[in-house]
């Protein structure tokens, strides 16, 4: 059965953030997920997850000036320190906030570095991430992300997240394989999870276009999320969707799931 975590990020965006734990809460979510917990002690946010008996399924690694357009340092040779210092800050929060699984976010390519240098870059990042976690339960997990919203990022097909994954040989290095991305850079979906189940290690949804929430696109998500589950998934499913209005009247669709 399908698993859905809210992202707080995106959705219940009508309260302040803290608030919205509360909000997911009362919508029937059992976990939730968000870009980034820094603004906040950790102690807070697991107040507001014990409080509503929430589980934290997943946030990033520190991504550099998000506000100045920074999305993600991972690939750039420059700032290898900058993105070692965020892992030991992920780390500290995921094991306050019980979050077993961390992204990574590569970045966008930057003129004068090679694409290989950046991938090399990437790929010792992913390792030093893999190695700072080593002993725990925590999974480190790499994203490719449509370069229509976010142009010029540097990992945007599924096979380049595999390949990178792959050369860190690390078992606790995997996927995060987010559904609204993959079908705007690639379509057919459904093959594509299929081919690399055994690297998936999250999911995250959207519809297409809009990136509002499912039920409001093109891709059918009533096949889609049972198909994964019959596969053998077990995991969270991450709503990382902007509703299209208010958060709680655009859920009908997941209420088969909460």
């Amino acid at each position: 059965m399908t698993k859905l975590a809210a992202n707080l990020s995106m959705m219940f965006n009508e309260v302040d953030f803290l608030d919205r734990f509360e909000a997911a809460a009362n919508a029937g979510f059992k976990g939730v997920e968000y870009l980034f917990p820094y603004d906040f002690p950790a102690e807070q946010i697991k107040e507001k997850l014990d409080k509503y008996d929430l589980t934290q399924v997943l946030f990033d690694f520190p991504a550099g000036d998000w506000a100045a357009g920074d999305r993600g340092c991972a690939a750039f040779p420059d700032r290898v320190g900058e993105f070692q210092d965020g892992v030991g800050t992920a780390v500290e929060y995921a094991k306050v906030l019980d979050c077993d699984r961390l992204t990574v976010l590569a970045g966008k390519a930057t003129s004068g570095v090679s694409a290989m240098k950046m991938h090399d870059t990437l790929i010792d990042n992913m390792k030093f991430a893999s190695e700072a976690v080593a002993g725990t339960d925590i999974m480190v997990l790499l994203e490719a992300i449509n370069t229509i919203d976010i142009p010029g990022y540097s990992v945007f097909r599924t096979n380049q997240s595999r390949a990178a994954v792959e050369a860190t040989g690390a078992d606790n290095v995997k996927v995060q394989y987010d559904i609204y991305h993959m079908q705007i850079m690639e379509g057919d979906v459904t093959r594509a999870i299929e081919a690399n189940m055994d690297v998936i290690g999250h999911f995250q949804l959207a519809d297409n276009p809009g990136r509002h929430e499912p039920g409001t696109g093109e891709i059918n998500y009533d096949f889609l999320l049972p198909h994964i589950d019959s596969l053998g998934y077990d995991g969270w499913v991450g709503c990382e969707d902007a509703p299209a209005g208010d958060t709680v009247a655009g859920l009908g669709w997941a209420a088969k799931y909460l």
